[in-house]
């Protein structure tokens, strides 16, 4: 199925969105993660939610950032990234759903951290411009594979 020129303005517009969370999560060995660019990315009661376990937790993007903020300054999270590999974006209207599919590396508390899984991320259109409403992921892990589906980008 094809995109028209609008809705193939508006998915650029998610791809960027899309970006910047991930560029705002990632920092190098020696750098800082960009996490108050979440706030310019999310509406303002915008939520982020972890469903790896039986109980998910639920996050606003304060709650979010504070955890992971402190981690950072005493040294424990010494770099961490997350980076897009496919995404389906589907778009009407005023909102927009995506299933991105990513890959995670890092390094914290002296172990690594690799995985890889999927986030569901919901956008709206407030006054003109594209905001994340909210996100929710899980990670891969034995018995939950990602399906060969979320591993090619297709957008509607």
């Amino acid at each position: 199925m094809t995109i028209n020129s609008m809705d193939s303005d508006v998915k650029a517009r998610l791809d960027a969105l899309t970006a910047a969370f991930f560029a705002a999560v990632s920092f190098e060995e020696g750098g800082k993660p960009s996490y108050q660019d979440l706030y310019d990315l999310f509406i303002p009661s915008g939520l982020l939610i972890r469903a790896s376990d039986d109980q998910p937790e639920i996050a606003t993007v304060s709650q979010f950032i504070e955890p992971r903020q402190k981690r950072v300054d005493s040294g424990e999270l010494v770099r961490f990234r997350e980076a897009e590999t496919a995404e389906i974006t589907e778009i009407f209207g005023n909102v927009a759903q995506r299933f991105s599919t990513y890959t995670k590396s890092g390094l914290s508390g002296g172990s690594p951290i690799e995985g890889q899984g999927v986030i569901s991320i919901q956008f709206i259109r407030v006054g003109g411009s594209w905001k994340i409403s909210s996100m929710a992921w899980d990670d891969e892990r034995p018995g939950l594979v990602i399906p060969q589906r979320y591993r090619t980008t297709v957008s509607r």
